[in-house]
C-alpha cells in the first residue's frame, strides 16, 4: 500500500478539469487517488464515473462503504454521501450536508489530513463556492501538500480563492501543471 494519498476536489466545470488533471497518470500508478466532484443528490454515480474512465487510464469507481484504497484507482464520492478517508480505506456518511454540499470536499480533506497526514496531497479545483478551502487548510496544517488550480483559468474561480485564502503558501498551477506534478515528481514520491 503506497503511503500517500491524492485527494482532488471540484465543482463547478470539474467534470472536464479532472480529466485534464488526470490523463497523464498511467494505469500502474502507485497512489490512490479519492476524488469528491458536487454533483445533485440524484445523480446517478455509473455516469460520472464511467465518463472519466472512459478517457483516462486509471481505474474509476464509486465508493462504497469501507472500500479499500488502491493505486492505479480513484475512487469517487457517491451523490448525497460524505467520503470519509480512513488509514487504507474510506467509509460512506449521510450526516448534513457541509457549506450545502453531500459530497463534502471539506469533509474528505480533513479526513485525509487527520489519516494521512504530511502523506495527504490536496488538490482543489474549479469551483463556485468555498467548499474544500477548509480542508485544504487541514492538509496544509498535518504538513501535506496543497494544490489549487490556477484561479485564473478555473471555469468558476470562487473555490479555488477561497483555498488561496486559507493556504496562501499552497503550490498554484495550471491543470496541465497539475497532471504533469501529480504523473512525475509526486509518482516517485519526491515532495
Amino acid at each position: 500500500m503506497s503511503d500517500r494519498l491524492i485527494v482532488i476536489g471540484a465543482s463547478l466545470g470539474g467534470l472536464e478539469a479532472m480529466r485534464i488533471v488526470l490523463r497523464p497518470l498511467p494505469r500502474n500508478y502507485p497512489h490512490p487517488i479519492v476524488a469528491i466532484q458536487h454533483r445533485h443528490r440524484t445523480s446517478r454515480g455509473a455516469t460520472l464515473s464511467a465518463a472519466l474512465e472512459r478517457t483516462l487510464s486509471l481505474n474509476v469507481v464509486d465508493a462504497e462503504d469501507k472500500q479499500e484504497l488502491r493505486g492505479g484507482w480513484v475512487v469517487l464520492a457517491p451523490a448525497d454521501y460524505h467520503l470519509l478517508v480512513e488509514r487504507g480505506r474510506v467509509a460512506l456518511s449521510l450526516d448534513e450536508p457541509v457549506q450545502y454540499s453531500r459530497p463534502s470536499i471539506d469533509v474528505t480533506f480533513e479526513s485525509a489530513a487527520s489519516s494521512y497526514g504530511d502523506e495527504a496531497v490536496g488538490v482543489l479545483l474549479t469551483g463556485s463556492n468555498a467548499d474544500g478551502a477548509r480542508g485544504c487548510g487541514a492538509i496544509a496544517r498535518r504538513g501535506g501538500i496543497v494544490i489549487v488550480q490556477d484561479p485564473e483559468e478555473a471555469e468558476a474561480p470562487t473555490m479555488p480563492r477561497a483555498a488561496l485564502m486559507e493556504v496562501p503558501e499552497a503550490r498554484v498551477m495550471t491543470l496541465r501543471k497539475i497532471g504533469e506534478l501529480l504523473a512525475g515528481e509526486l509518482r516517485e514520491s519526491g515532495r
